[in-house]
């Protein structure tokens, strides 16, 4: 049963960085109920992270700032308290684990709060295993918290804040670097908490299915305002507000609104569930004539054969003993648009590593253009490969845009004068920052520094870049953006992988997808091929995409399509519905 005490009040809340021209958050106003589970949502740079840091002091207290009207947690007033009291009612989860990540080994970073809180250590031992297994990382206590992947690094942040037992549980992007398995694992955690224990959650996400499913309530923040809030399925109803506002509407409804706008279906009510939605799509095309040349056909990975790429039996093992990759062999052909998918700690970012010699094998062999990664160093296979980290920030120091991508071309390439500033200002261009040259990196958004690193990469012209977790933190309009300028790269005749954890960009974007599970190469193919064995996907801890899901639905239902993008489901039922509209009630 929810309370209805109000637990949190944003009361007429304007502030401003200390170093801001204007203010970030324009006069807040909001409620928020104990035990709800509230999502917040909007485009990047709308004031979402600020908002969260409010609830428990560490504005103003720790970043300053110029803040006018009330924030009360818990019924304390943030402005009269300490941080180390807030944190007592209320736990935040940064967008960034690592900056909130202490311990040497996971069971002592999951224990650094309660001990410093003084919580006995009968109640700490009893603690640490149910909140590893909360978050999915069951057994890990001895794990050393600097071998984690990104994605369980995030876990284990989470983790150690549910150690402190909050009253309320803020989460800053908490699943932006998880599998789809355990994303979905951790919205229905977070629901439990809410329902069964009471706990209020407040989340700032980009992830549509999730909030849909799992909120209670949405507030959406555009340019420091509230410019909506209310009921999820309100929300999503209105496909072009949540385009507007950043937000990335649920696919099956996309997917009908385009067919409403193109005037093909005529629907009283748009679905929210892919179920609906193929029980609707049956109804239409099921005294239909499918009219789509390649329907049944499978799409074939590139038929260029040029190897770029040769790994032959590839293992790795770490200092600690963990084999992180067991026996890979594959052939990456020139010219290839590759996308490399799996659960956290499969091994994505230690493979990608040994392309450009950051790793080297323990077994087995590497080629780039045939050169051996035993044999060469990383400049030298740099002028190939280049590689984009999953955090920008870590391979971002220099104190000027210009500065930072002029230090790749001199280092590696031995390029200045002239013809370096030629290859900055064409990088820049093609990445839409050539007005930020000369400032900061570090005063540039999340998209943009990730945008920086892109250009770092192409103005040493490498033949493959490989892109680690390329939207990761964007919104929708930022996603979009992103993966438009991928493509691009891969047009002008690059070889591109990238590491995604979503599913339904894969599926729009790759032209191959492969599948790591347990350090092990489990599936290799087009998408069409790939994401239709659902017991595979399972198996990996990964989530068909929707166009897949589709697919699949009709299929049980004798429509035999095999399709896993939505815009060539579209295709099919326009073309199958040319002249007799139809109408569905």
């Amino acid at each position: 049963m929810k309370n209805d005490i109000d637990i949190l009040t944003i009361d007429q809340v304007v502030y401003k960085y200390g170093n801001g021209h204007e203010p970030t958050l324009k006069k807040l106003d909001l409620v928020i109920k104990k035990g709800t589970f509230t999502t917040i949502m909007g485009k990047t740079g709308a004031g979402k992270t600020t908002l969260l840091m409010l609830l428990n002091g560490l504005i103003p207290h720790f970043y300053g700032g110029d803040l006018q009207g009330t924030v009360t947690t818990a019924r304390l007033n943030t402005q009269r308290y300490h941080i180390q009291t807030l944190a007592r009612r209320i736990g935040l989860v940064l967008q960034d684990p690592e900056t909130q990540i202490l311990g040497v080994t996971v069971e002592k970073d999951v224990s650094f709060g309660p001990c410093n809180l003084g919580f006995p250590p009968e109640k700490i031992k009893q603690i640490i295993p149910d909140v590893l297994h909360a978050v999915g990382l069951d057994k890990f206590e001895k794990r050393i918290s600097a071998n984690l992947s990104g994605g369980e690094k995030q876990r284990l942040a989470i983790a150690g804040v549910l150690a402190m037992q909050p009253l309320v549980l803020a989460l800053d992007e908490p699943t932006s670097e998880l599998d789809p398995v355990s994303r979905s694992q951790l919205f229905a955690t977070c629901h439990h908490l809410c329902s069964e224990f009471g706990y209020t959650i407040i989340c700032s996400t980009h992830d549509t299915d999730e909030a849909l499913t799992y909120s209670d309530h949405i507030i959406v923040l555009d340019n420091g305002e509230v410019a909506w809030q209310g009921d999820p399925q309100h929300l999503f109803s209105d496909i072009h507000f949540c385009k507007q506002k950043g937000i990335r509407p649920p696919a099956i409804m996309d997917f009908f609104d385009g067919l409403q706008s193109k005037g093909v279906v005529s629907l009283s009510q748009t679905p929210f569930l892919i179920k609906d939605g193929v029980q609707i799509l049956y109804d239409i095309l099921s005294n239909a004539t499918l009219k789509d040349s390649n329907l049944n056909n499978k799409i074939k990975p590139t038929t260029n054969s040029t190897p770029i790429i040769e790994i032959k039996d590839l293992h790795h093992r770490y200092d600690n003993d963990f084999e992180a990759l067991c026996g890979i062999s594959l052939v990456i052909n020139s010219g290839e648009f590759i996308a490399l998918v799996g659960q956290n700690g499969a091994g994505k970012s230690t493979f990608v590593k040994h392309l450009n010699g950051l790793l080297l094998p323990t077994a087995g062999d590497v080629l780039i253009n045939g050169i051996n990664t035993k044999k060469s160093d990383i400049s030298t296979l740099g002028r190939t490969v280049g590689y984009v980290f999953q955090n920008p920030d870590h391979q971002i120091f220099s104190s000027s845009v210009r500065d930072e991508i002029a230090f790749g071309l001199h280092h590696i390439r031995g390029i200045d004068g002239i013809e370096a500033e030629e290859r900055i200002r064409f990088a820049l261009n093609f990445v839409e920052l050539e007005s930020k040259i000369d400032r900061h990196p570090f005063s540039l958004g999340k998209g943009e520094r990730q945008k920086l690193a892109v250009a770092s990469v192409l103005a040493i012209e490498s033949d493959v870049i490989v892109i680690d977790e390329p939207t990761t933190g964007l919104d929708w309009i930022g996603t979009q953006k992103m993966m438009k300028l991928i493509t691009r790269l891969h047009e002008h005749g690059h070889t591109v992988l990238i590491i995604t954890h979503d599913m339904q960009l894969v599926a729009d974007y790759a032209d191959r997808v492969l599948i790591l599970n347990r350090g092990e190469l489990i599936a290799d193919g087009a998408p069409e091929d790939v994401f239709m064995q659902f017991e595979l996907l399972e198996a990996a801890s990964l989530i068909p995409p929707p166009g897949a899901q589709v697919s699949k639905g009709l299929q049980e239902r004798g429509i035999t399509i095999r399709k896993v993008r939505m815009r060539d489901l579209e295709l099919i039922v326009i073309n199958s519905l040319k002249g007799k509209a139809s109408h569905v009630h």
